[in-house]
């Protein structure tokens, strides 16, 4: 897999420039993929790996609300550390707008018509977008469109 292999270039490269928290955060990153590589037993596509990445990234946002909350800086800062490394192997997000339109594309193309059909369009919406759109914004905007 391509993104294993990259992963393990800037393993090195970051262990080179002893850069700590970067060389963790990558090694992290590098054994949750092949984990789940492990349990699905085959080569994962480029989709599932993503979605690693994101649960990944997930992790650290709720971790930097809950920091916040406590009033631990420090952590919130660490965390946002290790969140800007994950993202630079994410794919660009897409923007509010962009995500909107394809919901809508995604009601007309399903006609959906009530929140009933909520789940149907949130995961068309997930495929097309394939890691690009955040699923909290998705699923928002699904929910205001069918109410």
């Amino acid at each position: 897999m391509d993104l294993i292999n990259q992963l393990e270039s800037d393993i090195g490269d970051a262990m080179k420039l002893r850069d700590e928290v970067r060389t963790t955060t990558l090694r992290l990153l590098k054994s949750s993929l092949k984990n789940y590589q492990i349990e699905l037993g085959h080569d994962l596509t480029m989709q599932e790996a993503l979605a690693v990445l994101q649960k990944e990234a997930k992790k650290r946002q709720d971790s930097i609300g809950q920091f916040d909350s406590a009033g631990r800086q420090d952590l919130v800062d660490e965390e946002r550390t290790e969140l800007d490394i994950i993202k630079k192997y994410l794919p660009e997000q897409m923007s509010s707008e962009a995500v909107s339109k394809a919901v809508d594309d995604a009601i007309a193309e399903l006609g959906a018509s009530s929140p009933a059909d909520m789940g149907k369009v949130i995961g068309l919406v997930r495929q097309k977008t394939a890691g690009q759109a955040d699923g909290s914004l998705i699923a928002e905007l699904t929910k205001q469109k069918l109410s």
